[in-house]
């Protein structure tokens, strides 16, 4: 079957080197598009969980002094008479 196509590019003027060039080429190019995809996929991914991370750590930190005075709160509430 890529005997019919280097057939049909040859007699367009087109040299068997120029066609195994750009099918290598191609090849090549498609090959790298799928790696830095894939790259820039991971850092997205990083991204949006560095993004958690930090409100997770906010909201916590927040929370968490809420949580300290509501209990603090508690305590001094049972301690009194």
């Amino acid at each position: 079957m890529l005997n019919r196509h280097v057939h049909a590019k040859l007699q367009k003027g087109v040299t068997m080197i120029d066609y195994a060039l750009v099918v290598a080429l191609s090849k090549l190019l498609s090959i790298n598009s799928i790696k830095s995809q894939k790259g820039v996929t991971l850092i997205e991914y990083a991204l949006i969980a560095a993004l958690v991370a930090v409100v997770a750590i906010v909201g916590l930190t927040f929370l968490g002094v809420n949580v300290n005075l509501a209990f603090h709160n508690i305590g001094l509430k049972l301690t009194a008479p």
